[in-house]
């Protein structure tokens, strides 16, 4: 089972049907290849924040009393000014001990290192800290942790689509792939999330990079601030995508058409 905002839902990866994918979905049908009674659920909503995810999603995981549970929540909180960072890590650790009291592996996925992404960069702080949170609080509960921060292969831009907010299909994969070797289930060798990319990235010269800043800020910065100022969300009358535990049945693809 799977919990979260819009990293979890699988923006930006979308499948052959233009359904969005992502490392939830992408790991969960690795898990079922060769596993017959598999199932799986994926409840996370884009835009779904702290209070969202350890409501009604928890509520709905210790209902559905999964194994394995991955879980990618705060984001959306720690971008918001005056938000509590240790009031938000203890709701964070309050929802763990839940899931743990209730015999569910709990994997979480720190936050990423957004020192490469203009403007974002401001946030770096913020997200450092309470991603040191979130290993403090997989130490003391013995969850599994993602460490997003420290993996390399995510602070190059062709791991994330256009909005620089979500991961590609190329960072999903990445992600999922990271996450099945911490289960003992490798996808393949540790360089398919570790060095996914033969060559470095492409440097553009100064003035397109600046050129494309604004760009990017216009289309896609200002927008996502202008909802938050308004308390909207993308997700606001979505439901998730697989709200319940049932069997993959070779619904979830990679991007040839193939468990993944």
């Amino acid at each position: 089972m799977a919990i979260g905002d819009s990293l979890t839902e699988g923006l930006d990866d979308p499948g052959p049907d233009g359904e969005y994918r992502g490392f939830a979905d992408r790991l969960a049908a690795h898990l079922a290849d060769g596993a017959p009674d598999f199932r799986y659920a994926n409840l996370a909503v884009r835009g779904r924040r702290m209070r969202h995810i350890f409501g009604e999603q928890l509520d709905q995981t210790l209902a559905g009393a999964p194994d394995l549970v991955t879980v990618h929540a705060g984001g959306n909180d720690v971008l918001r000014p005056g938000t509590d960072l240790d009031e938000l890590a203890a709701e964070f650790e309050r929802g763990i001990r839940k899931m743990h009291a209730a015999g569910i592996r709990t994997v979480i996925l720190s936050g990423h290192d957004t020192g490469w992404i203009p403007v974002l960069r401001a946030y770096r702080g913020r997200i450092a800290v309470f991603s040191m949170h979130l290993r403090a609080i997989a130490e003391r509960t013995g969850s599994d942790i993602v460490d997003l921060w420290s993996m390399e292969s995510l602070n190059d831009p062709r791991a994330w689509s256009v909005d620089r907010l979500h991961f590609n299909a190329a960072g999903h994969r990445i992600v999922a792939a990271r996450i099945a070797d911490i289960l003992g289930a490798p996808m393949g060798p540790r360089e398919i999330w570790e060095r996914p990319w033969d060559t470095p990235p492409p440097q553009l010269p100064r003035i397109l990079r600046r050129r494309e800043t604004l760009r990017w800020t216009r289309e896609h910065l200002v927008p996502w601030l202008s909802r938050r100022a308004l308390g909207r969300s993308s997700g606001d009358g979505r439901l998730p995508k697989r709200p319940e535990l049932t069997e993959l049945n070779g619904d979830v693809v990679d991007d040839h058409g193939h468990l993944s």
